[in-house]
């Protein structure tokens, strides 16, 4: 009997795999290694490739819609609801299966390997900025044993550090110093790695042909536009821009029982990171928005007089996350007017 759906449990070496029939009904159940999974595949007359959106399943995703089959993506806590039974790989390549073959269950769209070579940077860039904030402090924690204070910012201890190396009268022991000297190179070290793949980023962003009209929306850089391409593509899987704002957790997370509706907080779903860059882009966009009288600014001022700067921050990050879907799947500059509607 022929194969419908399959569902596969990705694991570092070893996987499984449940195919379905037309009917739901089980009828292969397979162990194989990555590349028996690929021979499998090639073997496999198209249907329906499912797995939870995981670490390398893109790349299995890709693989198999090139061998003709359609892959589906789905998040993980959809298919939890499917298992059966006791947890083991096996129930969970079935319940994968089950997942996909409903019809209105989410999916994850597929990245091809531009945006994920985009997300690696974010993430390398991420991993550094925090590692160079660590250090930092680490210097400022070490200084402050000896009665050595340092303003706040990171310029601040960039501009003092060197000179309290060179101060022979501090009180600093040697073995403080020389460790104080090595943290200083670290992160000089950070620094140049932030600062290269920063560079990296809005060369891509320049590039490429959906990231480049996002910078033209105020509050969103180079940063924020290639971090939003790498997780959204060209926006088209959303059918307006509050899907695009629902699946960042922009919007306000609903409980309604006996149809009384209730609105909470926002929701904080989806991609933490790309959440982050829109709200701080808001932010200074509330600072600056004195500073110009078109349509958007004067829609600005009157949100944040009538709220409290934080609402106010949120507010503008999913205003401008519907305007960037909109920049998006349009393939056209910011108009403030538009925006403003």
């Amino acid at each position: 009997m022929s194969i419908a759906t399959l569902g596969i449990d990705l694991g570092k070496t070893t996987i499984h795999v449940v195919g379905l029939d037309d009917r739901g009904q089980p009828v292969e159940r397979k162990k194989l290694t990555r590349t028996g999974l690929f021979r499998f595949l090639a073997n496999l007359a198209p249907c329906r490739v499912a797995m939870e959106a995981c670490a390398g399943s893109h790349y299995v995703a890709r693989k198999a819609e090139a061998m003709g089959h359609r892959a589906v993506l789905l998040p993980g806590q959809f298919v939890r609801a499917y298992s059966k039974g006791q947890k083991n790989d096996r129930a969970d390549a079935e319940a994968i299966a089950e997942a996909a073959t409903r019809p209105t269950m989410p999916e994850v769209t597929v990245k091809d390997t531009t945006q994920q070579a985009i997300q690696l940077l974010h993430r390398a860039r991420q991993g550094w900025v925090a590692q160079r904030t660590e250090t930092a402090n680490r210097i400022r924690a070490s200084l402050l044993e000896f009665g050595i204070t340092v303003p706040k910012q990171l310029g601040n201890l960039r501009q003092a550090l060197p000179r309290i190396l060179e101060d022979a009268d501090n009180g600093l022991p040697d073995i403080v110093r020389d460790l104080l000297a090595q943290l200083w190179t670290q992160l000089e070290e950070l620094d140049e790695r932030v600062t290269g793949v920063t560079r990296q980023l809005e060369e891509l962003a320049r590039r490429d042909a959906a990231a480049a009209w996002l910078p033209t929306i105020p509050g969103i850089g180079p940063i924020t536009a290639t971090a939003l391409v790498a997780a959204a593509g060209d926006g088209q899987q959303f059918g307006r821009g509050r899907n695009l704002a629902a699946w960042l957790g922009l919007v306000p997370q609903q409980y309604t029982t006996g149809g009384k509706p209730r609105l909470l907080g926002i929701s904080k779903r989806g991609n933490r990171y790309l959440r982050t860059l829109l709200i701080h882009g808001a932010r200074a966009m509330l600072q600056q928005a004195h500073r110009s009288d078109d349509a958007l600014r004067r829609w600005i001022r009157q949100l944040a007089g009538g709220t409290h700067r934080n609402k106010a921050a949120v507010a503008l990050a999913n205003k401008l996350t519907r305007v960037a879907w909109a920049v998006l799947t349009r393939g056209e500059a910011f108009r403030a007017e538009a925006a403003a509607a």
